[in-house]
């Protein structure tokens, strides 16, 4: 019997890799099986950690201009095989990273990204994996695009400010001092949002408040983001401020596709194709899957769900773990998992369940009595 697990992290409890190796651990004590542990993860938080530690990468760490201009250490991966970065904005220019006193989109500038890429260009990498999830910017992108050498400028040829408020001077751009090993480099976007740049389900008008934007300075940045997109248009000869995924973190995703080509995807596809899962699937008896709870959202497209809709593809049994389960997680048997678990044993507060420890002995002792059904059946 041949079992794939690709799980979830269990946040704030167990990352994707030990929560997979806790159940492989349950499953070995019943059964004779090849069990392959897949780490997991959708593109945002934890991604740099999952595909880094499954995959054999490193960690570097590089010193970079922070959301409200602060230097600030920004840590990311690299898988040496295939020259990949991977890339979390967040850790540049994230919401966390912002005092709630200080939000403000019109300030806050994602230039730390760019500084993320050059550093990684530098160190060889010319593939990338960015998740750009939980920013605190609305300046679509500009910052980044200033730290890898395009030239937003403004009437008098001088860079535009930092923040949204640059785009408030914005007058031409230019390529002339670009990276040049840009077009060497591929680009996969995490982008798990479908808004447009500009309108009323556009970053401004959406993800702004959150940022600290205010109602009169939501259609301000809406018009500045929307000068910005026609300018880049007229620039590059294409207009792509209403694809899908344009308004992803403040506008990043314009910002990735107009100037660098890269590819808008949805997180976890990307992810599984990285790990090579689908290899893996294709010979299994079982897949096991999951996350710290399940629930409607779950079954709205989650890790989890991708995992389960690649194993349907070759009609494999998919098993799901998970810390808790709500009554609509039904709605996750509709997407491909099969059956799904909860691995609370007993009675418990949320930190001892969340206990690291307490979490691999529930998810050990789950998979243990799920595989002793299972071995009844062979």
């Amino acid at each position: 019997m041949k079992v794939v697990i690709a799980i979830d992290s269990l946040k704030g409890s167990m990352t994707s890799l030990e929560a997979g190796n806790a159940i492989k651990e349950g499953i070995e004590k019943v059964a004779n099986a090849t069990v392959i542990v897949k780490p997991l993860a959708d593109g945002g938080e934890g991604t740099v950690e999952a595909l880094v530690n499954g995959m054999n990468g490193r960690y570097e760490s590089v010193t970079v201009t922070g959301p409200l201009e602060s230097p600030i250490e920004c840590q990311y991966g690299i898988l040496e095989e295939s020259k990949t970065a991977i890339i979390e904005m967040s850790g540049a220019a994230g919401i966390t990273l912002v005092p709630d006193f200080l939000k403000n989109p019109m300030n806050t500038t994602t230039y730390g990204v760019g500084e993320v890429i050059k550093d990684a260009i530098l160190k060889g990498c010319r593939n990338f994996i960015v998740g750009i999830g939980g920013s605190a910017t609305n300046d679509g992108g500009t910052g980044m695009l200033k730290a890898l050498g395009f030239g937003l400028l403004d009437a008098a040829g001088a860079p535009i400010a930092n923040g949204a408020k640059g785009l408030e001077s914005l007058h031409s751009i230019t390529t002339d001092h670009v990276l040049p090993e840009l077009k060497e480099c591929n680009f996969k976007i995490a982008c798990d949002v479908t808004n447009p740049l500009c309108g009323d389900n556009g970053c401004s008008a959406i993800y702004g408040p959150q940022k600290g934007a205010t109602p009169e300075m939501i259609t301000h940045m809406d018009q500045l983001l929307a000068n910005y997109a026609l300018l880049t248009a007229k620039t590059f000869g294409k207009d792509t401020k209403d694809v899908p995924g344009t308004g992803a973190a403040g506008g990043m995703g314009f910002a990735f596709l107009s100037f660098l080509n890269g590819k808008l995807e949805p997180g976890i596809q990307i992810i599984l194709q990285e790990i090579k899962l689908e290899e893996d699937i294709k010979d299994a008896d079982i897949v096991i899957t999951g996350e710290g709870r399940l629930d409607f959202q779950t079954a709205m497209g989650k890790a989890p769900i991708g995992v389960a809709k690649l194993a349907k593809k070759y009609n494999k049994k998919v098993f799901a773990f998970a810390g808790s389960v709500t009554k609509e997680a039904t709605e996750c048997n509709k997407e491909g998992i099969d059956a799904f678990f909860p691995i609370l044993r007993r009675i418990s507060t949320l930190e001892e369940a969340m206990n690291r420890t307490t979490a691999a002995e529930n998810l050990r002792d789950t998979a243990e009595q799920v595989f002793r059904l299972v071995s009844l059946y062979q």
